[in-house]
């Protein structure tokens, strides 16, 4: 029991985080499921608990959706995080992980170039973004903050980019569930998990908002970059560990 509420404020907790900078909730969570569940479990709990976290996003902020961006994303980005969930268990995850931590770290620097020189992705861009970043969702544990430098170059900031990216990633996560479905990864206990957890990140999304209503911009561009920063670091710790 003490166990499953602990894992509940963290994912109150996470919640908030992620309503506040749109992203890196299942970052804070995963590390708490696979101790508490095991990875074998962590994953379908954290899939559940994303669609619900996700959803709870586009609640909040249904009326700043971009529309056009959301869909030029999640075209290619929902087939490939299917095709990604069914090549989980044939890539090296390490490898992976490596990757991704280095790209979030470069991309605190890169990012702040490309917006000086005011460099924004097209609507094509951000469809080919969507294949490459629904694709490494469907493989490895996190890959949320990926979306952070997609959609801001595309233009998108505070409600409006968290808003989009959720209706996004929703979309993405639902594919997952379904191949984990296929694949007898989703049994009714593991599913019942997903929901208490995705109910408590739901709740820390709501009181993330507040928070998010009252931050300046600059604020808002520089807790990016500490996410950026924190998950890069994560995932290269993960990959040697």
């Amino acid at each position: 029991m003490i166990a499953y509420l602990f894992v509940l404020a963290v994912g109150l907790v996470a919640g908030v985080i992620s309503g506040v900078i749109g992203t890196g909730s299942s970052i804070i969570l995963l590390p708490i499921l696979v101790f508490t569940f095991g990875p074998k479990q962590a994953v379908p709990i954290m899939a559940v608990a994303a669609v619900m976290a996700n959803l709870a996003r586009v609640m909040a902020w249904w009326k700043l959706i971009d529309w056009r961006a959301f869909a030029a994303y999640s075209i290619t980005g929902i087939p490939a995080a299917a095709i990604g969930a069914r090549t989980l268990l044939t890539l090296p995850v390490n490898l992976i992980n490596s990757f991704l931590g280095l790209f979030f770290i470069l991309m605190i620097p890169l990012r702040h170039w490309l917006i000086a020189r005011h460099f924004r992705l097209s609507l094509w861009h951000l469809s080919l973004a969507g294949g490459v970043i629904g694709f490494l969702t469907g493989v490895v544990l996190s890959t949320g903050p990926l979306s952070v430098p997609a959609f801001t170059a595309y233009g998108l900031v505070k409600g409006a980019f968290i808003a989009t990216e959720a209706a996004s990633s929703l979309f993405l996560y639902v594919g997952k569930l379904i191949i984990f479905g296929e694949f007898g990864a989703l049994p009714p206990d593991i599913f019942i998990k997903g929901l208490l957890v995705g109910a408590s990140l739901m709740a820390g999304t709501f009181a993330g908002k507040i928070v998010m209503l009252k931050l300046s911009e600059r604020t808002f561009q520089h807790l990016l970059d500490g996410l950026l920063f924190c998950s890069g670091m994560s995932l290269l710790w993960a990959a040697v560990a």
